[in-house]
C-alpha cells in the first residue's frame, strides 16, 4: 500500500518483522506442546523458547539460495538456538507455521479495525442524536419525496455500521483457526492431541479436516466483510457527497485554515474525503474478488493464492483502518445547515407533504384513494415559482371544501413526521 493510504497500526501489524514474530510464536509453543508430550526433549524446547531470534536480512540471503521463505526463517532460527535447534518444525510442514501464524495476524487485524469502527459508531451516533429534529427532505430518484430529519438518515447508518460489526466479528471468529496437521491435513507425523494441546494453547480453534492449508473461504469470509463495511462507508460517503452539491448545500466537509479547494478558484470546497472513500471501497472490492479466487487451489494446496495473499491483506486492513479514520474525521467535523435543509424543504412550494393532504382526503373524507390522488397531484403540478401548495389548496374550489387553514398549518407543521421519527429512534437507538 502507498504511504498515502497507509496507518502506523497496520504498517507494524503486516511488517516483515511482524510476520516472523508470528511464525516464531508457532514455532515456539508447538516445540513446548512437543516437549510436553515427550516427542522432543524439554531441554530442547527451553532453547527453542529462550534463543528463537531471527534476523530478516539473513533470511533473506539464506532465501535467495533455498527459493524457500519458510526453510530460509527456520534455518536462521535453528542458528540462533544452537545444537537443539535442530528440532524447530519437527513433524510440521511450511504451510502449518504459515497458516496457523497469519490467523493470529489476521485475528489482530481486525482487532485493531473493529476499535476504530467502534470510535466512528460513536461519533455517528453523536450526529444521529445531534439532529434528530432537524428537518430536511427526504429524496427517492434523487426527487424530493417527504419530510425526513438529517438524524433519522444518520440513524440507518448506525445500524448498518453494527450489523457490519457483526459480520467483522463473526469473520474473526471464523479465522481464528489451527492448522498444524502436516503435509495433506493428515496428522500422519503428529499426534491429533499435539495439535489440539497447541491450538488451546493459541486460543485458537482446530481446522476439522484441513489439507495442505486452512481451507480459503474463511479467509474470503474476512475480506467479504472488511468490503461490506466499507462499501456501507461509500453508502454514506456517497449520501454527504450529494447533500454537498451547490444546488442543495445542506452540509459541508471540514475545511481548515489554509486548505485549499483547487489551484484555479478560490472559492472551491470540494467534498475530497467522501469522494476518496468513494475511490477506495472500488478498490477494496477488487481484494475480495481475489479472495474469492484463492478458494479453489488444486488437490490438496498449490501456491497460487500465496503471491495474492501477501498483497491483498495488508492492504485491505490498511485500507480498511485508513477509510474508517478518514470517515470518522469527516463525521466530526461535517458542517450540518439546518437552515438550508429546512429551506429546501420549501423550495417546492410544500409538495413534501403531499401524501398526507392524500391521507388527509382519504381518512376524514372517505374519498376514493384514486381521486384524492388526483386532486392532490393536479394542484402539486400546477404549482408555479413562489406558490406554496396550502396556499393554493385554499383557494381552489374543490380543494377548499376538505380543508381548514388550520388543518394545512398541522399538516405542514411536519410534527406528524417529527413524533414518527421520534418514536422509531426512541425505539431503536436506546
Amino acid at each position: 500500500m502507498i504511504l498515502r493510504y497507509s496507518t502506523d497500526l497496520m504498517n507494524a501489524q503486516f511488517s516483515v518483522e511482524s510476520r516472523f514474530e508470528y511464525m516464531k510464536k508457532i514455532e515456539i509453543e508447538c516445540a513446548q506442546v512437543q516437549a510436553e508430550m515427550k516427542l522432543i526433549p524439554y531441554r530442547a524446547a527451553q532453547d527453542i523458547k529462550k534463543k528463537s531470534k531471527f534476523q530478516v536480512a539473513r533470511i533473506n540471503k539464506i532465501e535467495k539460495e533455498t527459493k524457500h521463505d519458510v526453510i530460509a526463517f527456520v534455518t536462521n532460527l535453528a542458528e540462533n538456538v544452537g545444537e537443539n535447534g535442530r528440532y524447530i518444525h519437527f513433524g510440521l510442514t511450511s504451510s502449518d507455521v504459515l497458516d496457523t501464524a497469519l490467523s493470529l495476524q489476521i485475528s489482530d487485524a481486525l482487532d485493531i479495525v473493529i476499535a476504530e469502527v467502534e470510535e466512528l459508531k460513536k461519533e455517528l451516533k453523536k450526529i444521529t442524536i445531534l439532529h434528530k429534529k432537524t428537518i430536511c427532505a427526504g429524496r427517492t430518484h434523487g426527487i424530493y419525496a417527504e419530510i425526513t430529519t438529517f438524524g433519522f438518515k444518520m440513524a440507518g447508518f448506525v445500524q448498518e455500521l453494527e450489523r457490519n460489526l457483526i459480520r467483522i466479528k463473526t469473520a474473526k471468529q471464523n479465522i481464528r483457526i489451527c492448522k498444524l496437521s502436516g503435509a495433506v491435513g493428515t496428522s500422519s507425523a503428529l499426534p491429533l492431541e499435539f495439535e489440539k494441546k497447541v491450538a488451546a494453547r493459541l486460543k485458537l480453534t482446530v481446522e476439522t479436516f484441513a489439507t495442505q492449508v486452512i481451507p480459503r473461504d474463511r479467509h474470503a469470509e474476512v475480506l467479504n466483510s472488511l468490503v461490506l463495511l466499507t462499501t456501507g462507508y461509500e453508502r454514506l460517503a456517497v449520501e454527504l457527497r450529494h447533500l454537498q452539491r451547490s444546488e442543495v448545500a445542506e452540509v459541508v466537509e471540514g475545511f481548515s485554515k489554509g486548505q485549499k479547494g483547487s489551484s484555479a478558484m478560490p472559492h472551491k470546497k470540494n467534498p475530497i474525503s467522501a469522494e476518496n472513500i468513494t475511490g477506495l471501497a472500488r478498490l477494496m472490492r477488487s481484494y475480495a474478488q481475489a479472495g474469492f479466487e484463492n478458494i479453489a487451489l488444486w488437490h490438496e494446496r498449490d501456491i497460487s493464492h500465496s503471491s495474492v495473499e501477501r498483497i491483498i491483506f495488508p492492504d485491505a486492513f490498511q485500507l480498511a483502518h485508513y477509510m474508517t479514520m478518514r470517515l470518522k474525521d469527516l463525521i466530526i467535523s461535517l458542517y450540518v445547515d439546518e437552515k438550508t435543509m429546512y429551506a429546501n424543504t420549501q423550495k417546492l412550494g410544500g409538495v413534501l407533504y403531499s401524501s398526507h393532504l392524500l391521507l388527509h382526503l382519504v381518512e376524514k373524507h372517505q374519498m376514493s384513494r384514486e381521486a384524492a390522488y388526483s386532486l392532490v397531484q393536479k394542484l402539486a403540478h400546477a404549482l408555479k415559482e413562489g406558490e406554496h401548495l396550502k396556499d393554493n389548496i385554499l383557494k381552489d374550489k374543490v380543494a377548499s371544501q376538505y380543508f381548514t387553514k388550520n388543518i394545512l398549518i398541522e399538516i405542514f407543521s411536519g410534527r406528524k413526521h417529527l413524533k414518527a421519527i421520534d418514536n422509531r429512534m426512541n425505539e431503536y437507538l436506546k
